[in-house]
């Protein structure tokens, strides 16, 4: 029991493991994972990752999404984001998405990790984080698979673009927009340009 004891130790609440996490501390690791997971010491999340819960008032709080999605890709480079986050630019979208999106380098697919869906792309480039430059690019990428009206998003969305700092805004066009969006928006930004 001393060895399961052990084990236990080195788990911090609130942290996602993958199963090769754990190897370190255990000479039986399944067999310590099983237990703990009986014990409700450690969730099952996905295939091979697992959720020390953190206890709170509440009750157990789930898996923070960053966390999870670093274990699930091993890896740090990646971007989580939402239809949801379209709706700051104030370009007339309003619907809630319950939908993840995660840009990475590695995976494609739909997973369930935690309870929850994510959409993962894997691109070549996606910035560290949001910004409002970024989202209208990612926005314009995407306006096929918007609920709203499309016309009505890409009008606002081109009267949103006059308003975002050109060269911040013609950075993201270029790294991050697909054809479409680049023969949408560059025309406009070198109107900009020459209007100055």
């Amino acid at each position: 029991m001393k060895t399961l004891r052990t084990f236990k130790h080195h788990l911090k609440p609130g942290r996602v493991y993958r199963r090769a996490d754990l190897v370190q501390w255990s000479t039986a690791v399944d067999r310590h994972v099983a237990e703990l997971v009986k014990e409700g010491v450690l969730e099952k999340l996905s295939k091979g990752i697992y959720h020390v819960p953190r206890k709170t008032v509440f009750g157990s709080a789930p898996p923070d999404e960053q966390e999870l999605v670093r274990s699930f890709l091993k890896d740090d480079e990646f971007l989580i984001t939402s239809p949801n986050a379209y709706n700051s630019l104030g370009v007339g979208t309003t619907q809630l998405y319950n939908k993840r999106v995660v840009y990475n380098h590695k995976r494609h697919g739909q997973f369930k990790l935690g309870g929850k869906e994510f959409f993962f792309h894997a691109k070549h480039r996606f910035p560290n984080k949001l910004s409002s430059e970024f989202l209208l690019v990612d926005l314009l990428n995407n306006l096929n698979e918007l609920a709203e009206d499309k016309e009505q998003v890409l009008n606002k969305a081109l009267a949103k673009a006059k308003e975002l700092p050109k060269k911040t805004l013609a950075q993201s066009v270029t790294r991050y927009g697909n054809v479409g969006t680049k023969r949408l928006l560059l025309p406009l930004l070198k109107e900009a340009s020459h209007a100055a």
